[in-house]
């Protein structure tokens, strides 16, 4: 029984440096964004740190909700810069999975081509 071509890409070394490094980039990110957008509701609704006026009118509590804009362009900037380089690990992990594969069924197409 042949094994899926999922199953041969997890085992190999680019596939598992993948999962390494994108988990190192998103499980922070991920958890600093969530927080850093919570924290806008929370601090309007139970303290008055917000309420100060920076400029004029502009309030920190428009400041803050303009960074919120600011982060997300940054946040997906730099993800689409680090996803080039994950495209390449993906790229060498089916490589790497496709060789695998190859040299599997050369063993076992020779003892059957053998037996024939």
């Amino acid at each position: 029984m042949r094994r899926s071509e999922y199953s041969g890409m997890v085992e190999t070394t680019a596939f598992k440096e993948l999962v390494r490094r994108k988990r190192a980039f998103l499980v922070p990110t991920v958890v600093f964004v969530i927080l850093f957008f919570i924290m806008l509701p929370i601090l309007s609704i139970f303290t008055d740190v917000l309420d100060g006026k920076v400029v004029g009118a502009i309030s920190w509590a428009y400041l803050y909700a303009f960074a919120q804009f600011f982060l997300a362009w940054v946040v997906t900037f730099i993800y689409w810069r680090k996803a080039d380089r994950w495209d390449e690990l993906a790229r060498r992990a089916r490589e790497e999975a496709s060789e695998r594969e190859g040299s599997e069924g050369d063993s076992e197409g020779g003892s059957e081509g053998g037996s024939a």
